[in-house]
Parts: structure tokens; sequence; C-alpha cells
């Protein structure tokens, strides 16, 4: 019985799972916007979220969990100085989710694009 279990399995064991929520953490965080499943987006959602909010705490405590996913100094640093800092004034909602026109090429599965909803102009 799956009572209670929340979230996609998304046809992976829950290590590869882990692993690429973590690489696709790490690469919204440095580029802001990527381009994945519909699926996979949703689930990347509860991830970003989860780091913006640490982010919002700003201390050694937040920052050494957010470290545990981004596993990267820099990337640790441009959250929360830069990403976090323009969600202070809402409670939540820090990603938006886009569909993408078109399907992918090989499986024609949905696609499309998660980014910060508050972005700067230059990325």
């Amino acid at each position: 019985m799956r009572h209670r279990k929340a979230g996609r399995k998304l046809g992976r064991t829950w290590e590869h799972r882990k692993a690429m929520f973590k690489n696709m953490a790490k690469s919204l965080v440095e580029h802001e916007r990527i381009q994945t499943t519909e699926a996979k987006a949703k689930e990347l959602r509860k991830v970003a979220d989860r780091l913006v909010s640490m982010g919002l705490e700003d201390t050694v405590h937040a920052r050494r969990k957010a470290f545990k996913v981004l596993e990267d100094r820099m990337l640790v640093h441009k959250l929360f100085s830069d990403i976090a800092p323009r969600f202070t004034d809402i409670p939540g909602g820090y990603t938006r989710i886009m569909k993408h026109p078109g399907s992918r090429k090989g499986d024609a599965a949905p696609m499309a694009i998660i980014e910060f909803s508050r972005r700067t102009e230059a990325s």
C-alpha cells in the first residue's frame, strides 16, 4: 500500500532521485532558470522552495543545511546574498513553472521551465 507516501518516484531509486534533485537544485541556483520535464519540475519546486526558506533565515545552521544540498560555497553564497533577499516580503511561492510549448524529442515527454519567480533583469 502507498498510503501517505507523497511524491513522484520518477522511475528511479531513492538514491538516484536524491542525487538528481541535488544536481537540478544546483543548476537552478546557478542559472535561475532551467528546462526539464513537468513532473521533475513539480518535484524540484519543493526542494527549491525549501532552499529559499533556508536562505531567508540566514543562520549558520541554515547555511550548513543548504550546503548539504548544494555542495558548493559559491552557490550557497549566491543563494543567501542574491536570491533569498528578493523574497523577504512574501511568505512562499518562490518558484514558477511554465509549460514549454514543445515536447521532448525522444519520448514526447511534456517539458516545462522552472525559474525563481523574482528574477533579476541580467539573468
